[in-house]
């Protein structure tokens, strides 16, 4: 299961719409290491005043790193972090998580990030099996 979701949130979203707080909330205690990994790069993002940040530390364990796989394999996950940070999240190798500013989105640092290209340059032999 990727969230934890209390029964009152899963009642509301059987009867319709939840705003993105709930939804949001529900995924920073679902997944404490994926949001301590994105919340950073969003945070060093917006206090450096540069286009992109980087993390690019492996979890330290499986547990960690599915985490991040379900954060940002899901567009519902990954969408709602991102509208929450204000930030677009580019992510590689089953660990590495970058954060643009939405203005960066068209520029060559992201397209460089998520390019072919990009991934190619990004692997190692110790990656291989992440």
């Amino acid at each position: 299961m990727s969230l934890d979701v209390p029964t009152a949130l899963l009642e509301r979203a059987e009867a319709g719409p939840v705003d993105d707080a709930e939804f949001v909330a529900c995924v920073r205690d679902s997944l404490p290491y994926a949001w301590t990994v994105i919340s950073g790069v969003a945070g060093d993002l917006h206090a450096t005043g540069v286009d992109f940040a980087d993390h690019e530390v492996p979890p330290p364990s499986e547990a960690e790193r599915g985490q991040l796989l379900r954060a940002l394999a899901s567009d519902a996950i990954r969408g709602g972090l991102e509208r929450h940070f204000g930030v677009k999240l580019a992510f590689q190798n089953c660990h590495r998580v970058a954060a643009f500013t939405p203005a960066a989105v068209g520029g060559d640092r992201y397209q460089a990030f998520v390019s072919p290209r990009g991934q190619l340059l990004n692997q190692s032999p110790e990656l291989r099996d992440c």
